[in-house]
């Protein structure tokens, strides 16, 4: 049986991949700071705790393994990005890739691939073009974290093994994540765009983002970067408008922007810019797409 290390493991993206992994007969174990939250996973799923910032306790379970997948990090939208919770966010992700350089460099059977977690937010803002995989960096926060990122694992290339950096949009399911404070307002009649509207979301039903992860896992000709985003992406005032049709609420009342900024600060811009990203390397090398349209991936969850 092979096994498949999960740092971050207890997230919405972990716990969806460490039950399809486990259920498609591979071994699976979770790394997580957080030992309570581990334990309600389901049999066949093993958990381990780590300090989020070494290999120390687990770096053994890289020896041998057939991949890591390294998705720790702090959450993005918990909470305004003072200077204080930016250095933690930055800082959380360059430990946690460092940690899993530090196991594989030890190892003495190096796994056969790792799989690096990103975010479209690596592209900046853009405007109405299709963001593909060799659009380069923006220059703003997210942007540059991204960067930061994904070049933590770098080092396992000249190692010798597979590297694949996974840029993901925003993941929708209701176990977590931005879908239900998206729908929140819809919920109270209160549903709408925010902002102009006009902004591009690159989403990705949560099934379709582990049956990716899985699919660039597999197949040993994949490396580099992929965007995780469906092949249809929508404006926010799309998505705003498909909220509202499958909770049966209106979606005509706007959020102003200055209001939004006035909340979250520089976050407001998770919210208000984004990015027409499509799956351009996804596609070309052959991963189907069981909900490619929002209505179908709304109605779904």
């Amino acid at each position: 049986m092979e096994r498949v290390v999960i740092t971050g493991g207890t997230g919405l993206i972990g716990r969806a991949l460490a039950a399809e992994l486990a259920a498609t007969g591979y071994e699976v174990v979770v790394l997580s700071r957080n030992p309570q939250r581990a334990r309600s996973f389901p049999l066949g799923i093993r958990s381990e705790p780590w300090d989020g910032r070494t290999a120390r306790s687990w770096g053994e379970l890289a020896d041998g393994a057939y991949a890591i997948v390294n998705l720790a990090g702090e959450n993005l939208a918990g909470g305004r990005w003072t200077a204080e919770r930016k250095h933690r966010i930055r800082q959380s992700r360059l430990d946690a890739g460092q940690a899993v350089v530090e196991a594989v460099r030890a190892a003495k059977q190096k796994p056969a691939v790792v799989v690096q977690a990103s975010g479209i937010g690596y592209y900046g803002p853009h405007g109405d073009e299709g963001v593909t995989e060799d659009f380069p960096p923006g220059d703003d926060f997210l942007g540059r974290l991204a960067v930061e990122w994904e070049a933590s694992t770098a080092p396992l290339e000249s190692l010798g093994v597979r590297r694949v950096v996974i840029r993901t949009g925003v993941v929708l399911s209701w176990e977590g994540g931005a879908l239900p404070r998206l729908a929140l307002p819809s919920r109270f009649f209160l549903g709408g765009p925010l902002g102009s509207g006009r902004q591009w979301v690159p989403w990705i039903h949560i099934a379709d983002e582990v049956r990716a992860i899985r699919f660039l896992l597999e197949n040993e000709e994949a490396r580099g970067p992929y965007n995780l985003a469906a092949p249809n992406p929508v404006t926010n005032r799309e998505l705003a408008r498909a909220l509202g049709r499958v909770l049966r609420r209106p979606a005509w009342l706007p959020v102003p922007a200055p209001a939004l900024r006035l909340l979250l600060g520089e976050m407001s811009t998770v919210l208000l810019a984004g990015q027409r990203a499509v799956p351009k390397r996804l596609l070309d090398e052959g991963f189907g797409f069981q909900f490619p349209d929002l209505g179908i991936a709304l109605q779904n969850l």
